[in-house]
């Protein structure tokens, strides 16, 4: 194993400080069978942590986002986010077509309740945080996919919550501009911890993809989920010095290992 990675459970690292999230024993079926999709997961992400869940379409990696967002309850098992609400970036941006790029921000400072020119300036400050000054005026139609997901990462980090889902944000996106909002999301995650100090509670960032070389150049430790259902397969904690580059040779040989443990997970659910 690669010196870079040490494997051990969450709960290691977080000592006494109360987690951004906790899953305790969480299960999720559907349907009348009630075959689980998700079976007895144990996680906690602790504050201010980057977290990449990663495994094969179809083994539960969107369903446990959403339940982390109280968009859907377990089965069984617990979820515990002190915090309140998480903030969640989906696939596709969702913004509002009618609306412009501040204005679509400024909808989720009024429902944190922010008045006018309050929801103006911070949108203001929200799109030169995501390197789209300017842009507030524009509409949907108008951005590329680059710039719409921007403003989706902006929206999100308006609701001011301590921890940001996010469901395979950059997937539709080509690679380069994928590249560049890998480096956006690692600055944006760094200055909001490092600004948050020892009295915040950080930004902690649950981010779920199928892209084992995103997970390996994003994470501070990635949770690797077996197929159907999912279950915890193996977890592993980066210690590459961020920011980090896909191409690199650490992220390239991190990457070789955890593909590999993925495919193994694939192969089982295969002969089962």
């Amino acid at each position: 194993m690669s010196p870079a990675v040490t494997q051990q459970p969450a709960e290691d690292t977080l000592g006494s400080v109360q987690p951004a999230v906790t899953l305790d024993h969480v299960s999720k079926s559907f349907g009348r069978s009630g075959n689980p999709v998700l079976d007895d997961i144990s996680l906690s992400v602790a504050p201010g942590e980057f977290v990449c869940l990663l495994g094969a379409s179809g083994c539960g990696k969107s369903t446990l986002l959403n339940l982390v967002a109280d968009l859907d309850q377990p089965t069984s098992g617990s979820i515990t986010v002190p915090g309140g609400r998480a903030a969640l970036m989906f696939q596709e941006h969702a913004l509002f077509p009618w609306l412009t790029a501040g204005r679509n921000i400024e909808l989720a400072l009024q429902l944190r309740g922010l008045g006018r020119a309050e929801r103006r300036a911070e949108a203001e400050r929200l799109l030169e945080l995501v390197r789209l000054g300017g842009a507030h005026n524009k509409r949907v139609h108008e951005l590329s996919g680059g710039m719409r997901q921007r403003v989706a990462l902006a929206r999100a980090l308006a609701q001011d919550a301590n921890v940001l889902l996010m469901d395979e944000p950059f997937a539709a996106l080509d690679a380069i501009t994928r590249d560049v909002l890998h480096e956006e999301l690692t600055r944006i995650w760094a200055d909001a911890n490092q600004s948050s100090g020892s009295a915040g509670q950080g930004l902690s960032v649950l981010f779920v993809t199928h892209n084992v070389r995103e997970a390996v150049r994003l994470a501070q430790r990635v949770v690797l989920l077996s197929s159907r259902p999912g279950r915890i397969a193996r977890e592993w904690r980066i210690d590459l010095p961020q920011p980090r580059r896909i191409e690199s040779a650490g992220v390239a040989d991190l990457s070789v290992e955890i593909t590999e443990q993925l495919r193994g997970e694939i192969r089982r659910h295969v002969q089962h």
